[in-house]
Formats: C-alpha cells, sequence, structure tokens
C-alpha cells in the first residue's frame, strides 16, 4: 500500500540543510507522537530557529555540554529541555551532524488525538489553546527527557515522527523576533507562524526575572 503525500514521513536530508531554511519549511507539517493510549497527531503553526554556537539566543552558543549534545547529533533528531523548573521544550535537531542547531517547536494544532491531549491540559478553555505555546506542546503531546535523543526519522515504531502534512505557501509565513530572547540574540527574527492562524502564541519580549531577596 502506498501511503498518501500528506502522510508520508519526512527524510532525514529534509533537517540536513541550513537552520533557516528548514524552520519555515517546517510549518504545515504533521508531528505525530505514539503513546500506549493512543496517537495524537499535531500540525505545526510556530517554530523558532536556534543556530547553535552562532547565536548568543542558543543553548549550544557557548560550546557542547551535557544538557545540549544532541543538538550535536544526527539531523532528525528530537531535543527536550526542562525550563524554569517545571516545563519541557521540544526542538528538532536540524544540520550536519557535529554542528549544533535546532528549531524549536512552539505552537500547532491539534488534528488528532485532541480528547488524550485534552486530559494532558485541563486548562486549556478551548482545543485551540491546547498546543499553544511550547510549554502547552510539549505537556499535550506528553514529551519530557524520556524521549531526548529520539530519532523522529527512524522507521517503524518510533514514539515521534514528522510527516509530511501540506506545506504552507510562502506567502502565508510571517517572521519576527523570538518570544522571550535576551540580549544580541533578542533581535533575530528567526521566529516563523502561520498568519492569522488561532494556534500561534502571542509574541512576548524579554522580562528580566526578579531575583528574590
Amino acid at each position: 500500500m502506498i501511503a498518501s503525500p500528506d502522510r508520508t514521513p519526512l527524510p532525514r536530508n529534509f533537517f540536513d540543510r541550513p537552520i533557516l531554511e528548514v524552520a519555515p519549511d517546517l510549518l504545515g507539517r504533521v508531528l505525530v507522537r505514539s503513546t500506549p493510549d493512543g496517537p495524537i497527531a499535531l500540525r505545526l503553526t510556530e517554530v523558532e530557529a536556534y543556530d547553535g554556537q552562532n547565536d548568543p539566543g542558543s543553548h549550544a552558543y557557548r560550546g557542547r555540554t551535557p544538557r545540549n549534545d544532541v543538538m550535536f547529533g544526527p539531523p532528525g533528531h528530537v531535543y527536550v529541555y526542562f525550563t524554569y523548573g517545571m516545563w519541557f521544550c521540544m526542538n528538532l535537531v536540524c544540520g550536519p551532524e557535529g554542528r549544533a542547531s535546532a528549531v524549536l517547536l512552539r505552537a500547532g494544532e491539534i488534528v488528532e488525538g485532541a480528547e488524550l491531549a485534552r486530559t494532558r491540559r485541563l486548562s486549556a478553555r478551548n482545543d485551540k489553546e491546547l498546543a499553544k505555546g511550547p510549554a502547552r506542546l510539549a505537556t499535550a503531546l506528553g514529551v519530557d527527557r524520556a524521549l531526548n535523543g529520539t530519532d523522529a526519522c527512524a522507521a517503524g515504531d518510533t514514539p515521534l515522527r514528522i510527516l509530511t502534512g501540506t506545506p504552507v505557501p510562502r506567502d502565508q509565513v510571517r517572521n519576527g523576533p523570538r518570544t522571550g530572547v535576551a540580549g544580541e540574540g533578542g533581535v533575530h527574527p528567526w521566529r516563523y507562524w502561520i498568519a492569522d492562524d488561532p494556534t500561534v502564541s502571542p509574541y512576548r519580549a524579554h522580562v528580566p526575572r526578579r531575583r528574590r531577596s
């Protein structure tokens, strides 16, 4: 049986390209999370690019560490990190092996398995909010550090994979500053989203965290 075009997994060479080519091209693609309770499929509507050691906003800017090691690995793998002591965020590694770059998955539309996603996102007021923001996206899909390093391009059973979906026409793609990024990295217009899509998260400039006295 030949898979329909929109359900065809993206090949590894899709991710083995410059980060600023991959990031906008991920919009409209479908991320499938397989779980014991059933699958959840999400159409990507918002992403952010991070260019490793060339990018002050990237986790890999100061070099390789145990935390960011996956970013230096083969393209098409999943990089999951923990932030603010409470949330997980999910990225897809891009570019050639040994050169760290990744795309943060910021938001998406749940197109399959919404019932399961709702059980993980009880505070969502409607289905448009289920994956509206990177931490919400990871929570809705049940993504945590156990999935760090997962090969999203692997054949056969895999907990995460990326399908071709329906690429978004370039005239529907918008870009602007990344959300919440401080310093020199905050000026890069490397956040990409689908114009007028209700699942896209609102832009927020970086606000320094106050230290407790």
